[in-house]
């Protein structure tokens, strides 16, 4: 068994749930060259990926206990940063036999000091600690790794440990004013260390580092681009499925919209998409989307599933049993959509690569802050193998894919929408009276963004219904309204964001507008929380 991902997000199966579908995973297998990063659960393994990616190399992240043998294609290794100390009994000890001596080898962090303590030098802790930014005064750049660095360039450092002796193969190649191995090569073979994090924005030269590492010493010859990804995918997708046929599910956004003109380009015809309307999207979202959909060539069925959605809602509050009843929906008019079509052999599904990392664990599961919004299950019955077109890609990449595809930006440029929808935007019960209240607001809202250009400059925006009410003055009379929360957050890819620094005038609008026009609304308020602490989404 396994747990899958459909790209109209819902959760809350558990993992030996007897309902789920009997799958095949597909997977690509035209990319010629690679590099692994093996993860000990740092916070920046992600970015390290991502960063490689920006080079046009093609990357994996496996956890540092289970990694596939390295064959012809592996161009070189990084080892990520981790919140252990290599001195703990719990340590993480990657077996590197394979690697070590044979492969070129990056460790940053961590993966620095493992490198050094265990093979022949000591790692301690230390009063020499650097959090944050911090300065080499001293570059080695005959070395192939730092060649072309500025004097004194900024790097960013998080460790308490400290590098003491080296292994005796192994030189200094960098250091700033605290600590003397900010760097370090082997005279041996092509292994280098790193104490700073040259994948995060404060390093200031750290796409130089990492593309030394990539062009120099790894010989990648970097040319994994969004065209190429269509030709071979598109290609790839050919030779898998043949004639047979293909059922989607799309939710509007751009992982399914991308994945399914992937596969249209592929089999044509042979592509049938579902298009859901679980009552919980935004405002007039359901025609215009399914008409957008019809426009691009696309095969789509539209459902209308709203009174079965909301209904079922009734009386829940609690905001994982409000994902496990619209998780449950979905699947069960997905699948009853999907039984009234002839000869279907596989699921499309919209899996991106975060989804993918996400699922597997450094050392076993990791603690949930919520159920993952791509996480859910089919019913066994309809026994069909899964194809994902996008499980190699980051978000920023799927856009870049379909901008190669040609499809139009007002799918591109769409922020991100939770798979439960407003169903995790209504605080507490959701009640249609709920739903009008905040579909009016978000309305408002979006097109307010729009009308200021600021739409573009947002990652994700929304209106949040909170669960109280508060007092207000219209006229000459006393009001006992709700509350709404407006939410815009900037980032890359999600992992992390900033609260939106959204103009006070274009606030003030946004907020006399929904106050005068949505009735039963008497407050707005602007949410101003990173994540982290905070998430995106409140529920």
């Amino acid at each position: 068994m396994m747990v899958i991902s459909i790209p109209y997000p819902w959760s809350g199966y558990p993992e030996n749930n007897s309902n789920f579908a009997s799958i095949v995973s597909f997977k690509c297998e035209y990319v010629s060259e690679k590099i692994l990063i093996l993860d000990f659960g740092s916070q920046y393994t992600q970015l390290i990926a991502r960063k490689v990616r920006e080079h046009n190399v093609y990357c994996e992240i496996h956890p540092f206990s289970h990694f596939p043998e390295p064959d012809e294609s592996v161009k070189g290794v990084i080892l990520s940063g981790s919140p252990f100390s290599v001195r703990d009994e719990n340590a993480p000890l990657p077996d590197l036999k394979g690697i070590k001596g044979k492969f070129p080898l990056l460790g940053i962090c961590y993966g620095a000091q493992y490198l050094s303590h265990y093979y022949g030098g000591e790692v301690k802790a230390s009063n020499s600690r650097e959090y944050g930014r911090a300065r080499l005064n001293f570059i080695d750049r005959e070395n192939s790794l730092l060649k072309n660095l500025k004097s004194n360039t900024q790097v960013w450092m998080s460790h308490g440990d400290t590098i003491n002796t080296l292994p005796s193969d192994c030189r200094i190649i960098a250091s700033t004013g605290d600590v003397q191995v900010g760097a370090y090569a082997s005279s041996d073979e092509l292994t280098f260390g790193l104490q700073f994090h040259p994948e995060v924005y404060h390093t200031t030269e750290g796409k130089t580092i990492l593309y030394n590492f990539l062009e120099d010493i790894c010989g990648c010859a970097m040319d994994w681009t969004p065209k190429i990804f269509v030709e071979s995918t598109v290609n790839e997708l050919k030779r898998k499925l043949g004639d047979d046929k293909v059922v989607l599910g799309l939710s509007g956004g751009v992982d399914s919209t991308v994945a399914s003109i992937l596969l249209h380009r592929a089999i044509g015809p042979n592509l049938t998409c579902i298009f859901v309307d679980n009552g919980l999207l935004r405002k007039n979202e359901f025609p215009q989307v399914l008409e957008s959909y019809k426009e691009l060539g696309l095969n789509v069925i539209g459902v209308n599933a709203r009174d079965k959605f909301i209904d079922d809602l009734e009386g829940i509050s609690d905001p994982e049993e409000k994902r496990k009843s619209i998780g449950k929906n979905f699947i069960e008019v997905f699948d009853h959509e999907a039984k009234k079509l002839k000869n279907v052999n596989w699921l499309g599904q919209g899996t991106i690569y975060p989804d993918v990392i996400e699922s597997v664990s450094v050392n076993g599961p990791s603690v949930t802050i919520k159920s993952h919004h791509n996480v859910g299950g089919l019913p066994d019955k309809m026994h069909l193998k899964v194809v994902e077109p996008l499980r190699l890609l980051f978000k920023d990449e799927v856009r870049r894919v379909g901008k190669a595809l040609e499809i139009p930006s007002s799918f591109l440029k769409r922020h991100p929408f939770p798979g439960p929808g407003l169903g995790i935007r209504i605080l507490g019960e959701i009640t249609r009276e709920k739903i009008h209240l905040v579909q009016e607001a978000d309305d408002i809202y979006i097109k307010a963004l729009h009308k200021f250009g600021l739409y573009d400059r947002i990652w994700q925006a929304g209106a949040i219904l909170l669960p109280v009410q508060s007092v207000g003055v219209m006229g000459d009379e006393r009001t006992y309204e709700y509350v709404v929360a407006l939410r815009a957050v900037t980032s890359t890819d999600g992992m992390t964001a900033d609260w939106g620094h959204l103009p006070h005038e274009v606030l003030s609008v946004v907020s006399n507008d929904i106050i005068n026009k949505v009735r039963g609304i008497n407050r707005v308020v602007y949410d101003i929380s990173s994540k982290p602490p905070a998430t995106i989404e409140w529920e």
